[in-house]
């Protein structure tokens, strides 16, 4: 791109210069607010991800249709290697919180498969951490010390 001319040929200075530099489109704009991408929920209906969780697009992705462009978006980002929360919403230019409805319901639609570092208990589905035993041991110890 060129920096906008003046009258005279040279370079336009003060409210011209401004006024040329405003009206060259740097970037698409966004045109669709976050709650209408996310049908206007605000959180996840199963699980509230972790910033640093990792997505990974499963095959039945490929035959995925008629979902919308940001939806697409995730799965083409996710399909040659792990992308964390952060990143997609950074890759994308949306919120956190849209970001981790996104791939909520992805991940309900067994289209992308998500890690994260939360171990969960095969008896309870819960956190180990979580478990009144573990937080009496920790208790007991740092009494002991």
């Amino acid at each position: 791109m060129s920096a906008p001319m003046s009258d005279n040929g040279g370079p336009a200075t003060g409210r011209r210069a401004l006024r040329a530099s405003a009206a060259e489109p740097t970037e698409e704009a966004r045109t669709v607010r976050p709650y209408a991408v996310t049908g206007g929920r605000v959180r996840a209906a199963s699980s509230d991800l972790p910033l640093e969780a990792l997505v990974e697009a499963l095959p039945a992705a490929v035959g995925a249709r008629g979902l919308p462009p940001e939806k697409r978006a995730i799965l083409q980002h996710a399909a040659h290697t792990f992308v964390s929360i952060a990143e997609l919403s950074a890759f994308l230019r949306l919120p956190l919180g849209v970001v981790r409805v996104l791939v909520t319901d992805l991940a309900e639609a067994k289209v992308v498969r998500v890690h994260t570092s939360t171990p969960q208990s095969v008896h309870t589905g819960q956190s180990p951490a979580l478990s009144l035993s573990v937080l009496e041991s920790v208790l007991n110890g740092i009494s002991a010390l």
